[in-house]
């Protein structure tokens, strides 16, 4: 069976540990479709997927509602985080923003700094519909700003939007899973622990196909077996 499933749920190992649990439980094969959120429902609308894992709730439910995704279910709990340049000794960040409690005055408060000091601080977007690009869409919703260039830039898609952050020693939001496998140094974790970061993951089937081998799929992640492996992934919780 094909599965789609976000970036950013690839880069955590979280997809992986779900297919090998899954193929050791039933012998039946996964082939992973790493992609954006957006896109992935997009193609599952049309039956390009027999099922898929997402962390971007309001596309997915509105989906769901329309009755061209059916079975959903949440299967994990996450948390998005604000990384940026790590501070040295007494020396804060250059926006100053670790130890933050809510991302969206943090987010106003990077926009006031790059524009203070403009080429000193950037902002890396992942830019491409993935769950965590809408997570952060919703914050500069909430923080009433519309980041810009020079200092918003938006990563290449060809390459990891977190890889790209560190090269650049640019602020960004990222998914914890995903930065607890591709993190780290010249970054560090500033902002975490606002509940407006929480993540939420769902796994659905395409109403226009069905395969049997994808509603063993669901049955088998929202059950015992699935919760067990989701649970012994680091960054994630069972619902």
């Amino acid at each position: 069976m094909r599965l789609g499933v976000d970036t950013a749920l690839v880069d955590s190992g979280l997809a992986q540990a779900l297919q090998r649990g899954f193929g050791r439980d039933t012998g039946i094969a996964i082939k992973l479709v790493g992609a954006p959120a957006l896109p992935l429902l997009e193609g599952l609308d049309r039956g390009e997927f027999d099922a898929a894992l997402t962390n971007a709730p309001e596309a997915e439910a509105r989906l769901h509602k329309e009755g061209l995704a059916h079975d959903r279910h949440a299967i994990a709990r996450g948390e998005f985080v604000l990384v940026g340049p790590a501070p040295r000794g007494k020396a804060k960040d250059p926006a100053a923003i670790a130890g933050m409690r809510s991302a969206a005055e943090a987010l106003v408060r990077i926009r006031s700094a790059a524009l203070a000091m403009p080429g000193a601080i950037t902002f890396m977007s992942a830019g491409d519909g993935s769950g965590t690009h809408v997570m952060e869409q919703t914050l500069w919703r909430s923080a009433q700003l519309g980041p810009t260039p020079p200092w918003y830039l938006s990563a290449d898609a060809k390459r990891s939007p977190i890889s790209q952050a560190r090269e650049g020693s640019a602020y960004a939001l990222v998914e914890r899973g995903a930065w607890a496998m591709r993190g780290g140094a010249p970054l560090a974790v500033l902002v975490e622990g606002d509940p407006a970061l929480r993540e939420a993951v769902h796994v659905m089937r395409a109403f226009r196909l069905n395969h049997p081998a994808g509603k063993l799929f669901v049955a088998w992640i929202a059950g015992a077996k699935g919760r067990r492996v989701v649970a012994a992934q680091r960054a994630y919780l069972v619902p």
